[in-house]
């Protein structure tokens, strides 16, 4: 090449060459194996340089590589560098990579239960830990350099987001910020904010994988590409979707239809059949272990497969075990058995039988893993160790393992298109599916990765190839302020600055972006508006007028029509308050309607309801037992009229709404009382709107209007709907302007207002209440900070104390009316009932103040759910006992204890001088801190 240069141009590259050498990033290079990618080397000459760095990557690209460059410019320069994550485990990671590089004197680790050598010059740590840094000013930020955000998408996050930007935000002007992230469609935008906060920022998009990713489609014992590569050949021709794949989806779409004559049809019926089953027999899904057999002949192992269930993932196990699926041999399970025996050498034989040691560690033999939050961490690292070492194979994983661990793969299986998303079962999104996707292919080990889609009844390949071939990943910030935030903010900066702080977020840029799109469609609205209105235009008189008596009457009757329905509300709520246990009732409507048993009528003294055991004002919810054998808590909407009784039973002392059986012969005893009885209908009121004066007064007036004869009254009329509908929605599109401008500095106003009312802020000065605030992290935080202010936990013992903290930190995974969660007795009961009134205190005042929940700014309600395991397992009991009564995977509390002891680590530093609960909170952290919670490294 370079004999084709001419001796100027050989001088210029030779100086080039001499001045790389003189970098930071010259020696850098030299510490791997293989060349740096153009991406990696431009986002490092740009941090060499003094820049900021955006670097939007696909998953798998090395984009950790610039991070890692930035640790190294920081020791050379005698300087600090943070390198934070979103997860402990991927702190952990870190942690001992750089140790490798670096050794244990230069690298430390920080996380919410682990302090590793903390006054390193590098640092790994999870973001809340630097947040929390920041606000308190600590002295570890001295000679700070640098700080790494690995997977920073995460700020779009709904619950811990606002994390990140209040680090970007609050971080010191000297500070140079590298951003890491997956690949997002808005990276410019992104780049543009941290220009603004940031200072000059170099935003580096890498759109190519380095490892080539194969998509294909798994039905009956052929494998199918999704797409084919048309005119042109690989990578240079156009890409459309199999039709090998659009003919199967075609066929088992279509259904025979048939004609009149019956002998024709019934022999057209057995030849369809005959060709179906044919038809049938070759695109069948494939079992869980059919999959990993063939994906093991196909040479494409290791393997990920995505199902969207722990239990799903625990049943995949089980079944590839029950198939005699064997990917390790003798010398490989032998390792297993070394690896696992070293690292579960501490747990005690007891807990080992609990946690279903003996089953894992025959699946870890066998190759075979299941990976998800409900496994004890110490299990889930193991799992992630053996496979990155080639000795498990074969993973199923909940969707939480592409949340950054590293662990790739040759193949990535997804069984379903469809996942629960907490309220319904949704599609994935093209984001989630290049997400999953992307740990497919491991750079330097695969040639080329695979993603492989399993063949279900009702798929559409063309659907499926619009999720393979987008790559929309927007960041949307999912910023808020809080209340913890709110005194911190004005204790350092005053409320005037930290409003103006505030209005730099990402959030307020994103929305301030949006109001320029909303007025161009209010310009373009007020244009059609004139049109509309020269339409409408009547000769015979004012068809405005005409419009507006038309409209108020509609209004009216709809009111009326509103008015009546709240009455029937009140009249079935009224019959629902008189049910009592072992009435017999016809529910009317609803997925429930039918014949029930009412068990509880919901409305005790207290109305016990949706405060999990406490007070509630919501109205009768009777938990019921169905014809059907199933107990369920119903609600208002399902009566929609009044209800009565039309039987009484005796429900026997023994019955217990967790037994099947017990659900089953109660429900055949009501079958057999009173499967006979019918409801009385109800009968329909007369409709007030016959005998209201006011719509009697606009009907006169509309047939007296001199428009109401024009023969082109109904043309006018849609015009005139049409224009008020039009007028309705720029209204609508004038508020959103009003309301998106300053919205976050509004929140942080109302936030402060509530705040100082509670004597949290006088003015810009935070009081010593405040100052007790600023050190409660977490959901609830204020009401945390409220009980430590009115005694609530004054005289609790150590177990007693976790069961109340455990409230501020839990919430249970789905929502469980039916049974009321089991509480310790005495004071522990009487302060998690005093807790429960605290929040139903605030929450009144945060409605005052227009703090919506909904928007995710203020204090959820607490979930006593997980109080009796708390206190049970503080209280000294074995493990078995505890999680049996809890019916909670070992891996769910594991994570909650963790979370625990962190809140109750809060409590200790933020009660009141001469209080007994900092003593207390300390004493139940060591009783929490035991077992399989103390020999969890990761939480």
């Amino acid at each position: 090449m370079t004999e084709d240069m001419s001796p100027a141009e050989r001088y210029a590259a030779a100086k080039l060459r001499a001045a790389e050498q003189a970098t930071a990033l010259a020696p850098f290079r030299e510490m791997y194996d293989f060349e740096l990618d153009e991406f990696q080397l431009e986002a490092c000459r740009a941090l060499e340089s003094g820049k900021g760095v955006l670097v939007a990557a696909p998953t798998g690209s090395g984009k950790t590589i610039v991070g890692e460059f930035a640790v190294h410019l920081a020791l050379e320069q005698g300087r600090k560098c943070f390198y934070t994550t979103p997860i402990k485990a991927l702190s952990n990671q870190k942690y001992q990579d750089l140790v490798k590089r670096y050794g244990a004197d230069k690298v430390g680790l920080l996380t919410g239960d682990n302090s590793v050598n903390s006054e390193a010059p590098v640092i790994v740590m999870t973001t809340e830990v630097l947040r929390n840094m920041l606000y308190s000013g600590s002295q570890s930020l001295i000679g700070l350099g640098h700080v790494v955000m690995d997977e920073v998408h995460y700020l779009s996050d709904r619950f811990r987001g606002a994390v990140w930007e209040e680090v970007i935000i609050h971080l010191p002007e000297s500070v140079t910020l590298v951003s890491l992230s997956a690949t997002v469609s808005n990276a410019e935008e992104f780049g543009d904010w941290l220009d603004t906060v940031r200072g000059d920022t170099e935003v580096i998009v890498a759109e190519h994988r380095p490892v080539p990713l194969w998509q294909h489609v798994l039905a009956g014992r052929r494998m199918y590409d999704l797409f084919e590569e048309r005119d042109g050949g690989q990578g240079g021709g156009r890409r459309e979707v199999n039709p090998d794949l659009e003919r199967m989806a075609r066929m088992e779409n279509s259904r025979p239809t048939f004609g009149r004559d019956k002998r024709r049809a019934r022999t057209m019926r057995e030849a369809d059949r005959e060709r179906e089953r044919r038809q049938r027999a070759r695109i069948w899904t494939p079992s869980r272990p059919e999959v990993i057999d063939r994906l093991d002949n196909e040479g494409l192992l290791p393997a990920i497969t995505f199902i969207f269930s722990r239990a799903g993932c625990e049943a995949a196990v089980q079944q590839c075990l029950a198939s005699g699926l064997r990917l390790n041999d003798q010398e490989g399970r032998e390792r297993v058995r070394r690896t696992v025996e070293a690292r579960t050498a501490g747990i005690p034989d007891d807990d080992l039988h609990v946690l279903g040691y003996f089953e894992w560690l025959e699946g870890l033999e066998r190759g075979i893993a299941a990976h998800h939050a409900g496994m004890l961490p110490t299990f889930k690292e193991v799992v992630e160790e053996l496979f990155v070492q080639g000795l498990v194979k074969a993973v199923f994983a909940t969707e939480t393992l592409a949340l950054g661990i590293n662990m790739p793969a040759r193949s990535v299986v997804l069984e379903k298109l469809v996942k629960w998303n907490g309220e319904q079962h949704a599609d994935i999104t093209p984001g989630e599916y290049t997400q999953l996707t992307g740990r497919a292919g491991r750079r330097g080990i695969d040639v080329e990765g695979h993603a492989v889609v399993l063949w279900q009844r009702g798929m559409d390949p063309g659907a499926l190839a619009g999720l393979a071939g987008t790559r929309t990943y927007p960041l949307r910030s999912s910023f808020k302020p809080s209340y913890n935030m709110a005194v911190n903010l004005v204790s350092q900066f005053g409320r005037h600055r930290s409003r103006e702080l505030l209005e730099m977020s990402f959030a307020q840029f994103q929305a301030d972006k949006s109001v320029v799109g909303i007025s161009r469609q209010v310009q373009k609205n007020e244009e059609g508006l004139a049109g509309y209105s020269g339409s409408m235009t009547c000769h015979l008189g004012d068809f405005e007028e005409y419009s507006r008596l038309r409209r108020e009457l509609k209004d009216r009757e709809t009111e009326l029509a509103k008015q009546g329905a709240a009455q029937r509300r009140v009249a079935a709520a009224s019959a629902l308050e008189k049910l009592k246990p072992g009435d017999v009732i016809h529910v009317p409507t609803g997925k429930y309607a039918g014949l029930a048993l009412v068990l509880d009528p919901g409305m005790p003294s207290g109305r016990t309801d949706r405060h999990r055991g406490f007070e509630s004002q919501d109205g009768p919810r009777p938990l019921v037992l169905t014809a059907e054998r199933q107990v369920k808590r119903l609600a208002s909407i399902d009566f929609p009229v009044p209800v009565a009784a039309l039987d009484r039973m005796r429900i026997p002392k023994s019955f217990n709404a967790r037994s099947p059986q017990s659900r089953r012969d109660l429900a055949s005893a009501l079958r057999t009382k009173a499967g006979h009885l019918v409801p009385s209908r109800h009968r329909k009121q007369r409709s007030e709107a016959a005998d209201d004066r006011e719509i009697a007064r606009l009907r006169t007036e509309i047939r007296a209007h001199p428009c109401h004869g024009c023969a082109e009254r109904e043309d006018h009329a849609r015009w005139a709907e049409r224009y008020h509908r039009l007028l309705r929605d720029t209204r609508q599109l004038e508020r959103r302007i009003e309301g998106r401008t300053n919205t976050i500095a509004r929140t942080f106003d109302r936030i402060c207002a509530l705040l100082t009312e509670l004597d949290y802020l006088e003015g810009d000065t935070v009081t010593e209440e405040g100052r007790r605030l600023a050190r409660l992290y977490g959901e609830l935080d204020l009401l945390a900070s409220e009980c430590l202010r009115d005694g609530v936990w004054e005289g609790l013992g150590p177990a007693e104390l976790a069961a109340c903290a455990s409230a501020l930190v839990y919430e249970a995974r789905q929502a469980d009316d039916a049974v009321a969660p089991k509480l310790p007795s005495g004071k522990a009961r009487d302060a998690l009932a005093e807790m429960v009134r605290i929040w139903g205190r605030l929450d009144a005042l945060e409605e005052d103040h227009k703090i919506n929940q909904a928007e995710g700014v203020g204090q959820r309600e607490p979930d006593l759910g997980f109080a009796w395991a708390a206190y049970r397992w503080a209280s000294g009991f074995g493990l078995d006992e505890v999680l049996r009564e809890a019916e909670m995977p070992a891996g769910d509390f594991v994570r909650w204890c963790k979370q625990l002891i962190d809140v109750l680590g809060q409590i200790a530093a933020a009660a009141p001088a001469g209080s007994s609960v900092a003593r207390t909170a300390r004493k139940a952290v060591d009783g929490v801190l035991r077992g399989v919670v103390a020999y969890s490294s990761v939480g």
